[in-house]
């Protein structure tokens, strides 16, 4: 008997619980995104604060967090297995309230985006869209490790950018660089997602989940995973030069190479190494996203200017 079919007596969830369930380690990739948007915008933040503050809250604790409580309701079977002890199959979230917290935060994270501008509810109706498609019936995207990682990227680095960037046009639709920088990142962050997968492999096998390491195997879903960050950040770094501006080219460059050498190690043992490199070769990563949005706003700001 699995924990998740074991009886408990608890009416609600403690609000400890509620926390572990949404997840709040989550919410800094689409927050920083979300930062890059306002940066890339090259507008003043004088007057938008309410504004920044909102959208950090709507990309993070509330898009973000809903994706979270999304999928761990459709994945407590798999979590009975890989990690028993998460809120739902523990049995510290009973009964229905998983899916209850994953409407209402679905429900108060589109009135937050209403305050938005039309661009910045678009991006959050079409984030929430992929976080339900991501895990629910019928589409489960995460039964295909290529559609579902390709989902969680756009969702957590390209919308969220492209609404940082909204909010700070006040509604206008960003420009061609930041939508190529958004989807680019959005692409690399396909490799990010897949790092996440090493942990689960047997619960993903078991109950049919095919991710990268359960379709190509540990050493293949890793090579994958390092060719789309490689890749994408390369051609950032092509980008960056060919807008004229080659002293950020250069550091996304050395960013990015670092990622490679640290990368090496990884390849080496991914399954016992993907969790040490997702928590040091992705800060490289997101330097860059950072350093690329200020070539953008420089860009921006001489074009305004």
């Amino acid at each position: 008997m699995t924990a998740l079919s074991q009886t408990t007596p608890l009416v609600r969830p403690s609000l400890a619980t509620v926390a572990e369930l949404l997840k709040p380690i989550t919410w800094f990739p689409p927050m920083w995104a979300f930062g890059c948007g306002v940066v890339s915008s090259g507008v003043d933040a004088q007057g938008r604060w309410p504004y920044i503050i909102l959208g950090v809250i709507l990309a993070g604790p509330l898009v973000c967090a809903t994706s979270q409580a999304i999928n761990d309701w459709f994945d407590r079977h798999v979590d009975a297995i890989n990690e028993p002890n998460r809120p739902i199959p523990s049995g510290r979230m009973p009964g229905r309230w998983g899916l209850r917290i994953a409407i209402l935060w679905t429900i108060v994270s589109l009135l937050v985006a209403s305050f938005l501008g039309i661009w910045g509810f678009c991006a959050a109706v079409v984030g929430l869209f992929l976080a339900w498609a991501y895990s629910a019936p019928p589409f489960r995207l995460k039964l295909n490790g290529w559609w579902g990682n390709a989902a969680c990227g756009l969702s957590y680095e390209g919308l969220a950018w492209i609404t940082g960037t909204a909010v700070m046009l006040s509604g206008v639709l960003p420009d061609s660089r930041t939508l190529a920088l958004a989807l680019l990142y959005s692409i690399g962050a396909h490799g990010i997602m897949t790092l996440n997968d090493f942990k689960s492999i047997a619960g993903d096998r078991q109950m049919g989940v095919g991710s990268l390491p359960v379709r190509l195997g540990a050493q293949g879903a890793a090579r994958v995973a390092c060719g789309v960050m490689l890749l994408s950040q390369s051609v950032v770094v092509g980008l960056l030069f060919s807008w004229q501006t080659p002293n950020h080219a250069i550091a996304v460059g050395v960013l990015t190479m670092v990622q490679g050498l640290l990368m090496l190690r990884f390849l080496a043992d991914p399954i016992e190494r993907a969790t040490w490199y997702s928590a040091l070769g992705i800060n490289f990563y997101v330097g860059g996203m950072l350093v690329s949005a200020f070539a953008v706003r420089g860009l921006n700001q001489a074009a305004g200017g």
